[in-house]
């Protein structure tokens, strides 16, 4: 195992004079605070010895009924509060469906890129990652089907196809209706295991929510959901709904694993679900994050350089920027967080080590004005960046840009990156 490229920034991100369009935390300060503080309060003084004691290992009963309720709003309407497992987020559900599915070298399929958390729990498990190519429409159904054509022509063992389909972690594009049509044919030709992780499900900015694949098939897809973005991050709630047969097992997982979730905070997602305007909360989420959504493309649009690339994302925290042509989103992060600014590099996005031109941007957290400042000092590292590189090649000798040096380097020699940066509806100024 090792250390993230968004874990590796936390030092960093935290400190005041850098405006941080890294990590992905939610802006709970929009929460009732108030309210949500009274209501833990009640609860522990009304129910302190349920709440404070060890609790069942799938989760609590009116949890999972109020979650089944949830993902009613996504067309899941058969599910079964039997079929819920409640999960340390949906991070430690992942964790547990790999735990059961995954030996040492078998193959994961994820789109490229891919959620940099699962590509570790995937590492963990010593799963082989295959990575298909997305689009502006998200996974690309066609590629899928080759990749497992040269699995199965390999010998490869593909356990299941890791997908986060609504405004995707970290591409920010949203998987089209008919490509889920055609993901799930696909899978049901070759008998492939849909894992779908649907985070941000909620938070469109211009549409309602789009059917979950779960909602097209009860057996092949097993979903992972999570409060994380709609409630609270930091009360760790989140849940698996599979077939009973895989449920059984998960549950023996986690009792192995944690014994059983947090009681404290089960009650309290199921108090905060039962007694307050929750959908409300979740409109008023979706308004704060288009508008720092909004702040951050017309600050790209007014300030990024010629051959600078982005995504235009209609929901969730993310835009995936591809940087002009020879320019290294990680060898240049040093220089961005001396300019006081912070993103996360692309190659944590991908188990090949590929997405050197990539990085990832997130306008969740920071306030509309921070985010055009800290774009502003962004475009301002790209244009040195671009300027050092310009004075490489007037001065090349030939061999000069095939070493690396400290304040830059060659272009990088990888393949041909096919991923979102190739799609029609990324903003291009070249």
């Amino acid at each position: 195992m090792k250390t993230s490229e968004i874990r590796a920034l936390f030092s960093v991100v935290s400190r005041p004079e850098v405006v941080s369009l890294a990590g992905g935390m939610p802006a709970v300060t929009a929460l009732p605070l108030d309210a949500v503080g009274s209501m833990i309060g009640e609860l522990v003084s009304g129910m302190g010895a349920q709440t404070l004691q060890y609790g069942s290992g799938q989760g609590d009963p009116r949890l999972r009924e109020r979650i089944c309720d949830v993902m009613a709003l996504e067309g899941i309407t058969d599910a079964s509060p039997s079929e819920v497992v409640v999960t340390v987020g949906s991070q430690q559900g992942l964790d547990l469906v790999t735990r059961v599915f995954c030996d040492p070298g078998d193959v994961v399929l994820a789109e490229g890129p891919s959620y940099v958390g699962a590509l570790g729990v995937f590492q963990a498990a010593e799963a082989r990652v295959r990575h298909v190519p997305m689009d502006d429409d998200g996974l690309i159904p066609e590629a899928l089907e080759q990749t497992l054509l040269e699995c199965r022509a390999d010998g490869d063992r593909v356990k299941f196809l890791y997908t986060v389909p609504n405004y995707h972690n970290p591409a920010g594009v949203t998987l089209s209706e008919p490509r889920r049509q055609a993901v799930m044919e696909i899978a049901e030709r070759y008998d492939l295991l849909v894992i779908e992780d649907n985070p941000y499900g909620l938070l469109g900015f211009d549409r309602e929510p789009m059917r979950a694949l779960r909602a097209r098939d009860d057996r092949r897809v097993i979903y992972l959901g999570s409060f994380s973005k709609t409630f609270s991050p930091g009360l760790r709630v989140g849940w698996v709904l599979a077939p009973l047969a895989v449920r059984e097992k998960l549950v023996l997982a986690t009792e192995a694993q944690v014994l059983c979730p947090p009681s404290l905070t089960q009650y309290a997602v199921a108090r905060y679900l039962d007694t307050q305007p929750w959908r409300e909360q979740v409109k008023h989420f979706v308004e704060l994050y288009r508008e720092r959504r909004d702040a951050t493309l017309e600050s790209l649009e007014a300030l990024m350089p010629a051959g600078t690339t982005w995504t235009r994302p209609d929901g969730g925290f993310y835009v995936w920027l591809k940087l002009p042509h020879g320019l290294d989103a990680k060898q240049m992060q040093p220089r961005a967080v001396n300019a006081h600014v912070a993103y996360v590099p692309g190659i944590g996005f991908y188990a090949d080590g590929s997405g050197s031109e990539f990085m990832r941007l997130s306008y969740c957290y920071p306030e509309p004005d921070q985010i055009r400042e800290g774009v502003r000092r962004l475009a301002r590292v790209i244009e040195a960046e671009l300027d050092l590189h310009s004075t490489f090649d007037a001065v090349d000798t030939g061999t000069f840009r095939a070493v690396p040096g400290p304040h830059g380097g060659a272009a990088p020699g990888a393949g041909t990156i096919v991923g979102p940066a190739n799609s029609d509806r990324y903003e291009d100024r070249a």
